[in-house]
């Protein structure tokens, strides 16, 4: 008979609680990682994003303006008005291997037959929009998970930033004005792009990146002095603030010395004269818009 002697160890014990130990090390740190660190470095990358469609936002606008000046300069010669693409990030992507959420966006196109009760009225109105112009735009909505949520409005020639009940024109119209008050008239002149969409090519969603074309059809003219010029939008703050802030608007010099009058009501701006009278310039750019990707000839 063989006699075994059993013995008592904790080596096989000791190992396990290390393995336990560091396992919940790692998850330790991982969840410091998650829980801190994740949703800062998402809301840098959706903050990073934002001035990115701020930028790019800029460079439709210019790419629209060029457009229309290269239009307006028309000889009569035959000319083909080749279509111009502006790309838009729609979102920034996720982290790889953590937990986290990529950003959307939508961007949509309010043209001249859906702007409805938007519109720039004058009088005396032009002759080519006796009920008046319609203030077409193009909006781009952000949805993020970590960064405030922005909406950048092309709205009248000015880009607009929209955050929950704020808003400002990041980049004002093109609306100069000359002093002749001399004269007595103060003389606005304006561009206004006027957008024309495609149906089933004035909306995208999603996180892939968005191109909007841009080309040139036509520009209507129209001078003369104004009664008023009345402007209906949704972003009246952002538009008051762009005409009459005192440090930037670009009315507010002709306005504090009571030249003209700017007032607002809760649908629209009022810009008529005081003292002097307004002369006003107007050029109307009729622009062709798809957005989407690949660009569908009408």
């Amino acid at each position: 008979m063989k006699l075994k002697i059993l013995q008592n160890n904790n080596y096989a014990l000791a190992g396990v609680l290390e393995a336990i130990l560091l396992i919940a090390l790692v998850a330790i740190v991982l969840s410091i990682i998650q829980l801190t660190y994740v949703p800062e470095i998402m809301e840098q990358k959706e903050s990073d994003h934002m001035d990115e469609v701020a930028n790019q936002f800029s460079q439709l606008k210019s790419v629209i303006e060029i457009q229309s000046m290269m239009g307006a300069m028309d000889t009569g010669e035959p000319i083909t008005y080749t279509p111009m693409s502006s790309p838009i990030t729609m979102g920034s992507k996720e982290l790889p291997y953590l937990i986290s959420a990529r950003s959307y966006g939508q961007v949509d196109l309010i043209d001249k037959d859906d702007a409805g009760d938007y519109k720039i009225n004058i009088q005396p109105a032009p002759a080519d929009f006796p009920t008046g112009i319609p203030l077409t735009s193009l909006k781009y909505s952000a949805t993020n998970f970590y960064y405030p949520s922005q909406d950048y409005i092309l709205e009248g020639g000015g880009i607009i930033l929209q955050q929950s009940d704020d808003e400002v024109m990041r980049i004002h119209p093109g609306i100069d004005v000359e002093n002749r008050s001399d004269l007595g008239y103060i003389k606005i002149n304006y561009f206004i792009p006027l957008f024309n969409g495609v149906s089933g090519r004035k909306s995208y969603g999603g996180s892939q990146d968005c191109y909007v074309y841009t080309n040139y059809t036509k520009h209507y003219t129209h001078s003369g002095n104004a009664v008023f010029i009345h402007i209906y939008t949704d972003h009246i703050d952002a538009w008051h603030e762009a005409l009459v802030n005192e440090s930037r608007g670009i009315l507010w010099e002709y306005v504090d010395n009571d030249y003209i009058d700017v007032a607002t009501t809760p649908n629209r701006i009022e810009i008529t004269p005081s003292m002097h009278s307004i002369n006003l310039e107007l050029t109307i750019a009729e622009i062709g818009v798809q957005v989407g990707p690949g660009y569908a000839i009408s």
